[in-house]
């Protein structure tokens, strides 16, 4: 899906939104792909890449189809019909930050999964200024995004809304329910019995919210450190319920690592809770990390789909459909193609046909005129002869009784 995403940029890019294929492995060469990998790729995808030949350069270029120009379209609409949301979560991703700010280039690189537009900084931030400021540090020369009001109405977590909702459908104990976190262990993953106590003791540990000051607190206690590592597991929490599709990778929560005080070895912090994250290894080889949030996923679909969810999920669609698929596509479109061309070929027939006819019984028409014009232009070239012989006659007549 990410090289795909890719593709899709450089393709959107060009001129006339069209690749040459020629240049195709020079470009491709950015993406981390080899030479002659690219073409192949593309191939393998033929419901969103098309490759068809210029008809008058003769020349291979490739473009996307219909149908993934109509899903970037769609993902369009919803992503400027969610901006009012998107505010929000920004406005609730500062506030977690302990300085009340956060640099504008690790809000940019994360700004797909919070389903913020590529222009963010001037459609959100600065048209918004009765919640953002944007800030210039002069020490490190970085740009930060300031939140102008803590509204208290946004400092609930989206946990804090999950344990009201066991405590009104299950009536658990309200002591049981406080600090709990919703925990759903893999197929396969075995619990042993004291495993299961120190999970039970875990879930009744107090913590302090991710959107609570914790500068004036003392932290070297044991006490103090076990509410900091529930903390930071509420703090991740927090930020994938923020994200559009409820996941993130692990190196763009490491962006944010010194401004919510995660643990630096973050990898092997989500490991030790693997009933509430769950980390996928698959992409770049092994080496890409994406965490998902167990409880907000059910068989592989999101809970609670939103319509940008929805609209990149087509995309997925359409990625998944194999090329067969799009061969019988293919065959149908020329059999109709086919059709046409015969009912057309069919149709031109009847009229140089019916022509041809028309043309035929003019043309004897004419002749048929012309024939009856001579005939009378004879008929009347006789009888002015007859006349004048007559005339004749009577002036020979007349002289001889003279």
């Amino acid at each position: 899906m990410r090289k795909v995403l890719k593709f899709q940029s450089l393709i959107l890019f060009q001129y006339n939104q069209t690749l040459p294929i020629s240049r195709l492995d020079n470009l491709a060469g950015r993406l981390g792909f080899k030479q002659f990998e690219a073409g192949a790729f593309i191939l393998k995808f033929p419901h969103v890449f098309e490759v068809y030949e210029h008809p008058v350069q003769r020349v291979l270029y490739c473009r996307l189809t219909r149908k993934a120009i109509n899903q970037i379209m769609q993902e369009k609409e919803a992503l400027l019909a969610q901006i009012p949301d998107a505010v929000t979560r920004l406005r609730k991703l500062i506030m977690m930050s302990n300085e009340g700010r956060l640099r504008l280039e690790h809000v940019r690189i994360a700004r797909y999964e919070f389903g913020l537009p590529d222009d963010f900084e001037y459609s959100v931030v600065l048209k918004y200024p009765q919640f953002f400021r944007l800030v210039d540090a002069i020490e490190t020369r970085n740009k930060y995004i300031e939140v102008v009001d803590r509204d208290r109405k946004l400092t609930v977590c989206a946990i804090e809304k999950v344990r009201e909702r066991e405590y009104r459908e299950k009536g658990m104990d309200a002591e049981d329910v406080r600090f709990k976190f919703l925990v759903n262990f893999p197929p396969g993953f075995k619990i042993g019995k004291y495993y299961r106590i120190a999970v039970w003791k875990w879930q009744r540990v107090p913590y302090w919210s991710p959107y609570e000051d914790i500068s004036g607190y003392d932290l070297r206690s044991i006490e103090a450190q076990k509410r900091m590592e529930k903390r930071a597991v509420a703090s991740i929490h927090e930020l994938l319920s923020l994200t559009v599709e409820k996941k993130m990778t692990m190196e763009r929560i490491a962006h944010f690592r010194m401004a919510m005080n995660l643990p630096n070895k973050l990898k092997g912090f989500l490991l030790q809770h693997q009933g509430i994250f769950y980390v996928s290894t698959r992409g770049n080889h092994g080496k890409l990390h994406t965490v998902f949030l167990r409880e907000a996923y059910w068989r592989g679909e999101l809970v609670e789909p939103n319509g940008l969810y929805l609209a990149r999920r087509k995309l997925c669609e359409l990625v998944l459909l194999s090329s067969r698929k799009a061969n019988v596509d293919r065959g149908l479109v020329r059999y109709r193609r086919d059709i046409e061309e015969d009912e057309m070929e069919h149709f031109r027939r009847d009229c140089v046909e019916d022509g041809f006819e028309g043309g035929k019984e003019g043309r004897e028409g004419e002749r048929e005129d012309d024939l009856s014009c001579d005939v009378c232009s004879d008929f009347t070239d006789d009888d002015d002869d007859d006349d004048d012989v007559d005339d004749i006659e009577k002036a020979e007549k007349a002289q001889l009784n003279g």
